[in-house]
């Protein structure tokens, strides 16, 4: 039987909890990238950190990814973080995301991703996060 979110914060106190993506589709072909080993990478808004939140992720940080539905779904152990400006991301962390096959494809679709949610520009800052799966849950 798979854990509860709560055996698994017990297991891995102060791992942050989050979901990938802004829809069920979405959220399913993520966590299916990360499941087969090619998502290594992910980004996200620097503004949307809120200060409140606490500082930003770091090297080493463990997060329990859930499912659309709020159910764990994996343990990660983030390798690094830095942040950088959306117009310098590279094709290696770009392709890292497991999304797309090129950097162009990249851009287009988180330029898409980041108008439906809170907006767009060039030159915003991303907090771009490698990380490692450490458990699977229910594995």
């Amino acid at each position: 039987m798979a854990e509860t979110l709560e055996e698994l914060q017990r297991r891995y106190p102060g791992a942050a909890c989050s979901s990938f993506g802004d829809s069920r589709e979405l959220s399913d072909r993520l966590l299916s990238l990360i499941l087969s080993g090619k998502k290594v990478a992910t980004c996200s808004a620097l503004r949307d950190h809120d200060a409140t939140d606490g500082p930003l992720p770091q090297a080493r940080d463990r997060g329990i990814v859930l499912s659309w539905d709020d159910e764990p779904v994996v343990v990660t152990e983030l390798t690094e973080v830095t942040t950088r400006r959306f117009c310098d991301v590279d094709p290696d962390f770009a392709l890292a995301e497991g999304e797309n096959e090129t950097l162009e494809g990249w851009r287009v679709d988180h330029r898409a991703f980041f108008e439906r949610n809170g907006g767009f520009s060039p030159e915003m800052v991303l907090v771009c996060e490698r990380f490692r799966v450490i458990e699977v849950v229910g594995e």
